[in-house]
C-alpha cells in the first residue's frame, strides 16, 4: 500500500448494499462454484482410480445362457 493513500470505505459499493439478500445469494453462488472448481482441480492432480479385479466386468453376464448350465460363463 502506498503511504498516505487512503481509500474511503464503501468506494466500490455502499455498506448497505453488502447486507442485501441479493448480495448474499451471489456471494453464496460464487463460494459454491469456487469450492467445486477447487475440487475438480485437485481431482485432476490425483492418479486415476481403476476398478478392482474382483468386480465383474460390465460386459460379463451374471448368469450363463448356455445349454450347459454348469459350463463356463
Amino acid at each position: 500500500m502506498i503511504p498516505g493513500l487512503r481509500v474511503p470505505a464503501g468506494i466500490l459499493f455502499p455498506e448497505s448494499f453488502l447486507h442485501t439478500p441479493w448480495f448474499a445469494i451471489m456471494a453464496t453462488f460464487v463460494a459454491i462454484h469456487t469450492v467445486m472448481y477447487a475440487a475438480l482441480a485437485v481431482s485432476k492432480l490425483l492418479p486415476k482410480v481403476h476398478r478392482p479385479n474382483w468386480l465383474r466386468p460390465r460386459h460379463e453376464r451374471a448368469e450363463t445362457r448356455s445349454i450347459y448350465p454348469d459350463g463356463p460363463r
